[in-house]
């Protein structure tokens, strides 16, 4: 068994960590290896664990995760290849109750619920076309101060200096707008977005008449009404596996009304039925943005791979109890979501070292998932061993002093990124 790999890197991981990174690497291996927990503490109780109940909470306050040295490592651990591919989505953390906790903002959920929390930006590596691996790089905050789009932006920007090849980055819906083509271009990326059904695009304007100012846009293109759709510039029909045959079609030199000078690609996937028509199954719009050096049957295959990212969101939740503690602060919650991209790379790293541990209802697999490798690496772990220092007893705590009265926590309203609408005043006289 070859663990240097893995080994090397909790080192470095471990140094990273700078402040109170005892604490917090074993905090990281208990969360590893806990499959239920219902509170920060409880982690204290593994026993990867060594420390006392209070050090968990120390660890996440005191700790200061070194954010761009770790996406550093994380990408040393990518393997050369024509092209890296990278997916981007965000996602809610909510606090509806915590009144006190700072920046909270309304964030909307399934089902078009709303509850007052964080919202997350992630941008993950994706490492296969199946499976439900994502390996995210950056996993920051959104500050009320920020969009979705604009983070994003910017953790692209943070990747895209230390790549050392191309980058395919897949998005969804919410990013397929003239928004994200101007906040990215000149980065060099080619990017897959989703965009609505009720999307318009322009066409290529025609030539210049000699008067006036020139046309920025040709005819409009409707993805509601198929009679302004022109003629596609390519259509393939394929026999997919696992969705049956897929009717493929693209349109060439389209762009958004706010960015006219940002050409995109159109790509419209359908389902067929054995007659041949269009199932009655909503059909999936795709924009290509940059150089478009992928068949039509490449992009169609390789934006499957974006759900891997919602499956690590779901991984992240319900098995690494991300959305598990109650923090006071933005910055504790910041520090602990810091973790959570530690974990998946060295479960990455360790999928092919560990011996499968499954339960009695549980079915073996050839290629494991996250869960299925946390859930068997403890015995991994042992073997390894830890960098983090053993404890020193410091004695007991001499505890407040006398007369000591604690003060009432400053309460924050949710801070709205955009103004109320005014609402109507009533008529006098």
């Amino acid at each position: 068994m070859n663990c240097e790999r893995l080994q090397t890197f909790r080192q470095e991981a471990y140094q990273l960590l700078t402040k109170a990174k005892d604490a917090t690497f074993e905090l990281m291996d208990a969360v590893m290896t806990t499959r239920h927990a219902s509170s920060l503490a409880e982690f204290s109780l593994n026993p990867l664990f060594r420390r006392q109940y209070p050090s968990t909470y120390e660890a996440i306050e005191d700790c200061r995760p070194q954010r761009k040295e770790l996406m550093k490592l994380y990408l040393n651990q990518i393997p050369p290849a024509e092209y890296s591919v990278f997916g981007i989505d965000h996602t809610a953390w909510g606090r509806p109750d915590a009144k006190t906790l700072k920046d909270r903002t309304y964030q909307h959920q399934k089902q078009s619920q709303i509850v007052a929390g964080q919202g997350y930006s992630t941008i993950a590596w994706l490492p296969e076309t199946g499976g439900s691996w994502a390996l995210p790089l950056r996993h920051e905050r959104i500050t009320s101060w920020e969009s979705p789009i604009s983070k994003a932006a910017w953790q692209l920007k943070q990747v895209v200096k230390h790549l050392q090849h191309r980058a395919v980055v897949l998005l969804d819906r919410e990013y397929g707008n003239a928004k994200w083509v101007l906040a990215t271009q000149g980065l060099g990326v080619e990017c897959v977005m989703r965009v609505r059904s009720n999307t318009c695009l322009w066409g290529a304007p025609p030539p210049y008449s000699g008067r006036g100012c020139p046309r920025k846009h040709g005819a409009k293109f409707q993805l509601k009404f198929p009679e302004t759709w022109t003629p596609p510039a390519q259509i393939l029909e394929l026999d997919e596996s696992s969705c049956g045959r897929v009717k493929i079609q693209l349109w060439t030199g389209l762009h958004f009304y706010p960015a006219p000078t940002e050409p995109v690609n159109l790509i419209l996937v359908e389902r067929l039925d054995s007659a041949g028509i269009a199932r009655l199954m909503p059909p999936l719009w795709l924009v290509w943005v940059g150089e478009q050096t992928l068949s039509l049957e490449q992009i169609w295959h390789l934006y499957l791979r974006r759900f891997g990212l919602e499956h690590w969101y779901r991984f992240a939740k319900q098995r690494l109890h991300w959305t598990m503690p109650s923090f006071s602060t933005p910055e504790q919650s910041g520090r602990w979501s810091d973790l959570m991209p530690l974990i998946s790379w060295q479960l990455w790293l360790a999928q092919d070292l560990v011996k499968q541990f499954r339960l009695p209802w549980q079915s073996a697999t050839v290629s494991l998932s996250p869960g299925r490798v946390a859930q068997s690496i403890l015995p991994l772990l042992i073997e390894l061993g830890t960098p983090a220092s053993p404890p020193k007893s410091r004695g007991k705590s001499s505890g407040r002093s006398i007369g000591f009265k604690c003060t009432a926590r400053i309460r924050y309203p949710i801070a709205r990124k955009t103004a109320a609408r005014p609402q109507p005043q009533p008529k006098t006289g």
